[in-house]
């Protein structure tokens, strides 16, 4: 007979904006009734998420602090015409340590894993066995809605963990090498050195198609690590992924698309950064605000996730401009001329840039100066921008 579960605020998607909020909301509120529903066997994913200590508030360190497996000071980037070490802190959380936090510190009937969903309500989540799950409040946090609704291009990416025969020599990460053979639009190679003989190695691309051909990827991945001398004695895991680059579209129908009414976290709410793709930083926001909210019922929750996530696409449209200059005016092998411009500026400006809150003298900043396209399709390309 179905089982109709209870509870006072019910997440649906076990990934880190879902597994960040169900950690948020248990530490504000201990007493309350969550239920995390996953419907794969872990929670997580297959993912190596990144981002720089200058992303989350230092209010907010505490919610992700357990969830890092590595961190470095300092890293690397490199360009034909320039390269820079940046003195920075930079973090990576893995899915296997977010499974391993959330089964360590929430109670074991929060974790639905192996759940598959069918539908989900402001107030209730059908799975597929026929189970209910009756809240409060819901929050939709499976991925990304309809996209046909936006403008975008794509950042797209394959990385494998390489064990090297012998120590690597990599002393931190290598943010961005974009000195490499462009190919498929901007290219550029990404390492994180997890101890002394295991390498992250990721193939990205910002490409006008989200097409991946893991095998080619795979083989470009293997000669740049043969290239660097890290002879790989085996190849641990390997993960895929396409994010958004947003150049415009219509927000609000995007936001129905993934379910009308229903409050929503993550991509499905389309809190993304509109050039890097990266959710982290708004990721580790929107779980605070949950946690802080006096109220969980359904349309409240609606509420606080559709204004939050609508004022920051608003905000964000320098983002969506510049995002149309790199697609939209650079042809695709010349598109790291932007980015090497770009990384000959001031630390703290790459640092706010990337956590999404570039101020104004950010966006002069960025912009005086000879551009690194050509002016009158410069033009012409803004002109046709929409949102």
């Amino acid at each position: 007979m179905p089982t109709i579960h209870q509870c006072d605020l019910a997440i649906v998607g076990g990934g880190l904006s879902g597994a960040l909020i169900a950690l948020a909301a248990a530490k504000r509120r201990p007493d309350a009734r969550i239920r995390l529903i996953e419907g794969a066997a872990h929670f997580g994913g297959n993912h190596v998420w990144s981002f720089f200590g200058s992303d989350v508030a230092t209010e907010q360190r505490a919610l992700v602090a357990p969830l890092v497996a590595h961190g470095w000071r300092g890293y690397d980037i490199a360009f034909p015409a320039h390269a820079r070490t940046l003195d920075t802190t930079y973090y990576s959380i893995t899915s296997e340590r977010l499974d391993t936090v959330l089964r360590d510190t929430l109670p074991s009937e929060t974790l639905m894993a192996s759940a598959r969903v069918l539908g989900a309500s402001p107030t209730a989540v059908v799975l597929a066995d026929g189970d209910r799950v009756e809240a409060q409040g819901v929050i939709d946090c499976r991925g990304p809605g309809d996209l046909s609704h936006l403008d975008l291009g794509w950042q797209k990416f394959m990385g494998m963990e390489l064990h090297t025969a012998y120590p690597h020599g990599v002393e931190r990460p290598i943010v961005m090498d974009g000195s490499v053979e462009q190919i498929d639009g901007y290219r550029f190679l990404y390492t994180l050195p997890f101890d002394a003989s295991t390498l992250f190695v990721e193939d990205t691309y910002y490409s006008d198609t989200p097409d991946l051909d893991t095998q080619v990827l795979a083989g470009r991945i293997a000669a740049y690590a043969a290239a660097k001398g890290w002879d790989a004695a085996t190849v641990g895991r390997s993960e895929t992924g396409v994010l958004p680059v947003a150049m415009g579209g219509d927000f609000e129908e995007y936001w129905r698309s993934g379910g009308n009414r229903v409050a929503k976290g993550g991509m499905r709410a389309g809190l993304f950064h509109p050039l890097t793709g990266y959710s982290l930083p708004d990721a580790v926001r929107l779980a605070q605000l949950v946690a802080d909210s006096s109220d969980w019922s359904g349309g409240a929750l609606h509420t606080l996730t559709h204004d939050y996530a609508a004022s920051l696409w608003k905000k964000r449209g320098f983002y969506r401009m510049l995002a149309t200059m790199l697609f939209r005016a650079a042809d695709p092998v010349e598109r790291y001329r932007v980015l090497e411009r770009f990384y000959r500026l001031d630390a703290a400006l790459i640092g706010r840039f990337y956590a999404g809150q570039s101020n104004l003298f950010d966006q002069a900043r960025v912009l005086i100066g000879k551009p690194p396209v050509p002016i009158g399709r410069a033009v012409q390309a803004l002109m046709g921008r929409q949102g």
